[in-house]
């Protein structure tokens, strides 16, 4: 949990919470965005001529040969942005709830060197559960960059103007869902955990690991 930061709604909880010191943030944010433009950027130069071929060199965001959701999240056209908003916010707080389960070593945590994997069948579990509303950006690094991108690469404004101006939604709603996420496991969960024993079976073991 404390590894491989790709979310930038965890990165700014970690901080809020003091697990990661502010100067850090925006260090993370930049790496983020440079990643996921990249990703934005190769995607295009592979499929160029997929993309002219099907739009005849036309590229929309919204109408019957649309390409730029393949790079961003939009709603789905009979979402309204409120239902759009709680469906980034309730997946981004089932993310959160889930990632911090799985790392919970005070509460039956995952078997150490399987939490990537169980993590990569969550965010899996969450896309087909909640995804045909908005595409499930629950992450602000994954939709604003290749959205810039696509602004550039040839779609234009309208990436920013398209469902109702939805691109501050996949900003704000996962930020504000990793925080009530969080603030749910610790309520209901973490300040009921017994803490880790300092002795018993490690007085037989003294010194076995360390964190």
């Amino acid at each position: 949990f404390a590894g491989a930061h790709l979310n930038a709604a965890i990165t700014l909880t970690h901080c809020i919470l003091g697990n990661l010191p502010w100067r850090k943030l925006p260090a993370y944010l930049i790496g983020q965005f440079l990643g996921s433009f990249t990703a934005a950027a190769t995607v295009f130069g592979l499929y160029y001529d997929a993309l002219y071929d099907y739009t005849k060199g036309n590229f929309t965001v919204t109408g019957p040969t649309a390409t730029a959701s393949i790079f961003s999240t939009y709603p789905a056209p009979y979402v309204s942005l409120l239902g759009g908003f709680f469906t980034e916010f309730t997946a981004t707080v089932m993310l959160l709830l889930g990632i911090l389960i799985i790392h919970d070593e005070k509460n039956n945590g995952a078997l150490k060197g399987t939490q990537a994997l169980l993590t990569g069948i969550l965010v899996l579990g969450i896309g087909l559960g909640m995804g045909m509303n908005t595409g499930y950006a629950i992450n602000p690094s994954r939709d604003l960059p290749p959205r810039v991108f696509t602004a550039i690469a040839g779609w234009g404004m309208d990436v920013f103007t398209a469902g109702h101006h939805w691109w501050w939604v996949p900003l704000t709603a996962p930020i504000l869902g990793s925080l009530a996420g969080v603030l749910i496991h610790k309520l209901f969960i973490d300040f009921h955990n017994q803490p880790i024993p300092e002795s018993g079976n490690e007085k037989r073991q003294p010194v076995v690991e360390s964190s």
